[in-house]
């Protein structure tokens, strides 16, 4: 009887784990996480790797990796298309959002937006509004149909610039130091925080016109007010709080505490950035310039690694979730339609004019203005994340952004992802033919050829 009991207890306890492993009794909810997340990463990571052996960044094989295995249907493999609409996964990706803004936010201080000075603020803002100009001017033209809150989140959707592809190519130059790159990177973390208080503001515009009233002048500088005091509040609390709460942490005797309070503050921040209205990505990036290394010393001092490095594979993990995803969600038949080609090319140009346009207002003796109009020219993963929101958003039982819009931005983020590279090397190499010159022969200097 004894070894009966004892067979029972055992089953009891096999039972919920072949439940787990998807045995016969009941389907676990899990399962199909676990095979998307699966699938996602190995998209994500031959992708990646396809595009850097082409000389691209990853993000964009990502992106393409997804375009592909969500267009698998189309030629009749279906077992995919489920996870186009799974909320666990599309949960997972918007995480990955949110790490990733915190992470970028992590790759630049409160003193560095500071220290970018003039022409950087200068080039940050051209940058911002016209290339929202333009897109606004490109809806309204293509799209009359549409409400003009359609034509502005076209506008806020061309006014982000990915600061890590830009950053990228500056690295493998060698020119990361140069005074164009000083004005590049300091203008894009500028136009990051620019970019996202115009989507909060265009944001809570739709929303509110979605509920049936409008927003007068008013309540739109209020709209704006509360973005904008968000992040100063945050990032002036935060810069205070930030070392005080590492400091009381530190006396904990557990492991990866560092890691453990820092996304906590990360996740804070973004929930109260949704509370008061604004997308969490604001809060993510807002918590990520805040965190300085010398907040957290005491870890560091102990021989822990610093914050960037333990983030990064946690995002490195759920980050792909949302490129891939993003890729999915595009329908290659779409590109056969006309109106999405000629709104895709548009916009396209557009956002390199947009850009091209900020160039000129850099100030400084022998900066290259080409080379810096090139440098903010990329979206990337910004660009995609902007124009997320806008799936998620409606407005008289309509989305803001269809799958013909969605497709026509991920044609930009493309094409403006792939050209910057190439133009960005050829740029910066005939800058420095122009400032370096081959001395003219003379008594001194005999000819060589």
């Amino acid at each position: 009887m004894a070894r009966a009991g004892g067979l029972a207890a055992s089953a009891s306890l096999v039972a919920p784990a072949l439940a787990w492993a998807g045995g016969a009794q009941a389907p676990d909810p899990l399962a199909p996480v676990l095979l998307a997340l699966a699938v996602v990463l190995v998209v994500a990571k031959v992708g990646g790797d396809l595009a850097a052996r082409a000389g691209q960044p990853p993000v964009l094989g990502e992106l393409v990796g997804g375009i592909l295995v969500g267009n698998l249907a189309l030629v009749g493999i279906g077992w995919f298309t489920p996870m186009r609409s799974d909320a666990a996964v599309d949960i997972l990706a918007r995480l990955g959002v949110v790490l990733l803004l915190f992470e970028v936010g992590l790759e630049s201080t409160i003193k560095d937006m500071l220290k970018v000075g003039l022409s950087s603020f200068l080039v940050a803002t051209t940058g911002v509004l016209v290339p929202f100009i333009l897109g606004w001017g490109v809806g309204w033209w293509i799209l009359p149909g549409a409400s003009p809150l359609v034509h502005a989140f076209l506008g806020a959707t061309l006014t982000a610039t990915s600061v890590g592809i830009t950053a990228r190519v500056l690295r493998d130059l060698g020119r990361s130091q140069s005074a164009e790159a000083r004005v590049i990177l300091g203008a894009a973390v500028i136009d990051d925080v620019m970019g996202l208080i115009i989507l909060a503001v265009v944001t809570g515009v739709i929303q509110a016109a979605d509920r049936g009233s409008s927003l007068s002048s008013l309540e739109l500088a209020l709209v704006l007010l509360k973005a904008s005091l968000f992040l100063v509040g945050a990032l002036v609390l935060g810069a205070w709080l930030s070392p005080r709460l590492f400091s009381l942490t530190a006396r904990l005797r557990v492991g990866d505490v560092l890691l453990a309070t820092a996304l906590s503050f990360c996740f804070l921040l973004s929930y109260l950035a949704a509370a008061v209205g604004l997308a969490p990505i604001v809060g993510a990036f807002a918590a990520g310039l805040i965190l300085e290394s010398v907040h957290y010393r005491d870890f560091t001092d102990r021989g822990e690694h610093e914050l960037e490095e333990l983030v990064r594979p946690i995002t490195a993990m759920l980050a792909p979730v949302f490129f891939v995803l993003m890729g999915m969600q595009v329908d290659l038949r779409a590109f056969a339609r006309p109106d999405v080609l000629l709104l895709g090319t548009l916009l396209t140009g557009a956002a390199i004019l947009g850009k091209q346009a900020c160039s000129l207002a850099a100030v400084g003796p022998g900066l290259d203005r080409l080379s810096i109009g090139i440098g903010m020219v990329p979206r990337g993963e910004v660009g995609l994340i902007f124009a997320n929101i806008g799936l998620g958003l409606t407005l008289n039982g309509q989305r803001v952004i269809d799958e013909g819009v969605f497709s026509a931005l991920v044609i930009m983020v493309v094409v403006t992802t792939l050209l910057t590279p190439p133009a960005l090397r050829w740029s910066l190499s005939r800058g420095r033919q122009v400032q370096e010159p081959i001395p003219a022969a003379g008594p001194d200097r005999p000819r060589t050829d």
